[in-house]
């Protein structure tokens, strides 16, 4: 089999090819190819010279800044995994992760020290492999700029292959602990190489990428973009910031971005006086993705950006991407997320016993591209269920029409998108459960204006137990990320909470009642 360049290789050649062409930047510095590639040596030898060794899993926690550009690029040279830790997490959620992987190093931004000091305890990482940046270096952590300047700038010699992993992504899990999902230096070219054709990239697009670096998302796009040899912009700021952004696009000239539909929304309400004096002239493709979009938003995305194509998408991180719908096609397919991506096999729609259905029937995706992911970490039982021979499925019901078109039905059993972000009930219950006076649980999403959906968890107290739903909500404070926590909870009586004659919580019928209650 052929090999196929890493992400490492493709830095080095545009370093060798187009070395003075901006290749990263974020809103506070810039880097040409060259530049960029010079630090990725320095930061890789530097690891190397801590004692990691390919295969070693190095934990990452930041903000959106460039350093992770820097960060990816020197982990895919020195093969090394990148476990990027959701800033967003308490301290007890990242130590799990690290924990479950083993990582062997952990690099931190200055601003998320708090989580980062909660997780190094309990971790037997020898203290040199602590690497702080975007500060003044506390005492018992190395300097990120100093490993770089210290290291030199030759390429490492460490054999990477197609089939070693570059990222462990860990995703929400159904039982309620994460799983890690390993992506491959292969299947992530393919994915790139993939998107450069599906959305027609060249060397002078330049992508903004606003979702979390820590995303696959923004991890998926910045290897699309890095390996076409376009720059990449990180919108360095801890949170998203409507009226800036807008700006930045307008005074940079971008080309592309992918936001999900809530920031479309806080964008589009942007007051004009706010939004900069320049235009949108220069986008010339936008994606929308993570969570359904209504027509009117799209119709005002695509006014407000006059010159840019629309495009949206169905993908996971485990399978990459699934489904594109392209400009042409979005108001005679409303409603749908397109067809399957250049690349792929047809989409398979499968019932209990694994038959397809036919054309109007819901059945379960299955999907079979070069870019599927290599496993879940050391969970061979969990791989083995996503699987039906080269077919994956993250466990979304979906149907399709008679020309092709894709509609998703329900995503991933009952998991709630909130603001792009996926929560699995069963995560949320399992900390409310842990209340003394919780005696049962159902964790659903309803619909929030702002951010698609919102946490919202219906609690039968024991018997002769007391606690007020403002209690319940405090209890899950530093146990789980902000974004997971209930923002409702409603008392039950036992007999009020819906269930099916075996037992089992009817979380559809719940989420109808709560909803109906908000009304």
């Amino acid at each position: 089999m052929q090999p196929v360049l890493t992400v490492g290789e493709m830095l080095s050649a545009h370093a060798r090819l187009q070395p003075d062409r901006l290749g990263a930047r974020d809103l506070e510095r810039e880097m040409t190819f060259r530049e960029w590639n010079d630090r990725a040596c320095r930061l890789a030898n530097g690891l190397i010279g801590l004692g990691l060794r390919k295969g070693d899993r190095v934990a990452v926690l930041a903000y959106n800044r460039v350093e992770w550009a820097e960060i990816y690029a020197a982990l895919a040279k020195a093969g090394l995994v990148a476990v990027p830790i959701n800033f967003r997490l308490t301290a007890q959620e990242a130590l799990y992760i690290c924990e479950d992987c083993g990582v062997a190093a952990f690099i931190a931004e200055d601003a998320l020290l708090d989580i980062a000091k909660g997780v190094r305890e309990p971790l037997s990482i020898a203290a040199e492999r602590y690497v702080h940046f975007g500060g003044e270096t506390p005492d018992g952590w190395r300097s990120y700029e100093a490993l770089i300047a210290e290291s030199g700038a030759s390429e490492p010699e460490v054999s990477v292959e197609g089939h070693d992993p570059w990222c462990l992504m860990y995703t929400s899990g159904t039982t309620g602990k994460p799983k890690g999902a390993i992506r491959g230096h292969r299947g992530m070219a393919m994915l790139a190489l993939m998107t450069d054709v599906e959305l027609g990239l060249k060397r002078s697009d330049d992508a903004l990428l606003v979702m979390p670096m820590c995303h696959a998302n923004s991890l998926n796009f910045f290897t699309a973009f890095l390996y076409v040899g376009a720059a990449v912009t990180v919108f360095s700021r801890p949170s998203f910031d409507p009226a800036l952004c807008l700006r930045i696009i307008g005074r940079t000239g971008v080309t592309f971005t992918s936001l999900v539909p809530t920031h479309f929304a806080m964008m589009l309400d942007v007051p004009p006086g706010e939004r900069g004096e320049a235009g949108f002239e220069s986008v010339e493709k936008l994606m929308i993705s993570s969570a359904p979009a209504r027509a009117e938003t799209k119709r005002a995305v695509m006014k407000m950006f006059p010159n840019s194509g629309l495009f949206e998408l169905y993908g996971s991180t485990e399978a990459g991407w699934v489904t594109m719908l392209h400009p042409d096609e979005q108001f005679d397919h409303l409603g749908t997320v397109g067809r399957e991506v250049v690349g792929s096999a047809p989409i398979r729609l499968l019932d209990e016993n694994g038959d397809e259905v036919p054309d109007g029937e819901p059945g379960e995706l299955y999907s079979c591209g070069p870019y599927a992911f290599d496993g879940y970490w050391n969970l061979p039982e969990k791989t083995a269920e996503a699987f039906r021979g080269n077919y994956l499925s993250v466990g979304d019901m979906a149907m399709r029409d008679a020309d092709g078109y894709i509609r998703l039905i329900d995503r991933k059993k009952n998991m709630i998108i909130s603001g792009g972000e996926n929560i699995y009930p069963s995560e949320v219950e399992n900390v409310l459960s842990t209340h003394p006076a919780v005696g049962d649980v159902a964790v659903v999403g309803c619909p929030d204006e702002k951010w698609g959906e919102r946490v919202a968890a219906a609690v039968v107290l024991r018997e002769d137990a007391s606690a007020t739903s403002e209690e319940l909500i405090e209890w899950s404070k530093g146990k789980l990320a902000g974004y997971k926590r209930p923002r409702t909870v409603v008392l039950l009586d036992h007999s009020e909470m819906p269930r099916t004659a075996t037992g089992k919580i009817l979380h559809r019928v719940l989420r109808d009642m709560l909803a109906e209650r908000d009304a």
